[in-house]
């Protein structure tokens, strides 16, 4: 029979190359661990990154965004709260009736009529002002002048109130029917001066104009002139004139301001 070939090695030869192969082994862990430890490094920073990241984002919005959402809430609260109790008030709420509005108090009439004459005697002063000013009465004649509608209104309508004008308080009803003359009376006094200054000398005719134009410029001479014997010349020249016009019916010159030409004439200033 063959004999099998004798192995010269040992046992305790085929014992040592599995340690061998072991001891390879050992010796490549320090080589997994300086390539993995970088990686883990990396991977610890860019989660540490991240969740600063996030943090801040957080305050951010915290600090920002909440206050704005929470004022924006309160603000829509309020307004749906408003509007509710508005269409309760309006149409009555759930079991609730609206609430009666509160009447303000009724001035006392004594009030009311010493208001209107104090309106009243401011617009008979504003209309004496105007009858005694012969410049005024020049360059507004149609104020001056009852056949013209509009004044006449308000001459009808000065009169009624100073008839109704009284010193004291003269009751409810007969104060109640002044305050609605001055009423009247104020509105025709703006509405005559309305007309007057759209008309001023319109109506007369070139002749007439200039007739007017000229009064006006002894009356300006006069009032601004220094000279005493030159301002007394224009007054009676202006007065001249004037009293011509008027008895030719070019225009109404109203008797307060003949008056004040008369006392300038004499060498008196009007007042």
């Amino acid at each position: 029979m063959r004999r099998r070939p004798v192995n010269h090695l040992s046992p305790t030869a085929h014992r040592r190359r599995p340690a061998r192969v072991a001891g390879r082994s050992r010796s490549m862990g320090p080589v997994a661990v300086a390539v993995v430890l970088p990686v883990a490094v990396l991977v610890g920073l860019m989660v540490g990154l991240l969740a600063i990241g996030i943090t801040m984002a957080g305050i951010f919005l915290l600090v920002n965004v909440l206050p704005v959402l929470v004022v924006g809430a309160v603000a829509i609260g309020v307004g749906r709260r408003r509007a509710r109790r508005r269409r309760e008030l309006r149409h009555g709420g759930a079991g609730l009736a609206p609430l009666p509005g509160r009447q303000a108090a009724l001035p006392r009439p004594d009030r009311v009529w010493a208001h209107a004459q104090q309106r009243f005697h401011r617009l008979r002063s504003d209309y004496a002002a105007f009858e005694c000013d012969a410049m005024q009465v020049l360059r507004l004649p149609a104020l001056a002048d009852v056949t013209v509608p509009s004044t006449g209104r308000f001459v009808d309508a000065f009169a009624e109130a100073q008839a109704l004008d009284t010193d004291a308080f003269p009751g409810p009803g007969h104060a109640t029917a002044f305050v609605a003359a001055v009423d009247r009376a104020e509105r025709a006094w703006r509405a005559a001066r309305e007309a007057a200054e759209r008309i001023r000398l319109s109506g007369l005719d070139p002749a007439e104009r200039a007739t007017v134009e000229r009064i006006i410029k002894l009356l300006t001479t006069a009032r601004d002139s220094d000279n005493e014997p030159e301002r007394l010349a224009a007054y009676t020249r202006a007065r001249a004139e004037l009293t011509k016009l008027d008895a030719a019916g070019v225009l109404h010159v109203p008797l307060p301001a003949q008056a004040a030409l008369d006392e300038a004439a004499r060498g008196q200033l009007p007042a």
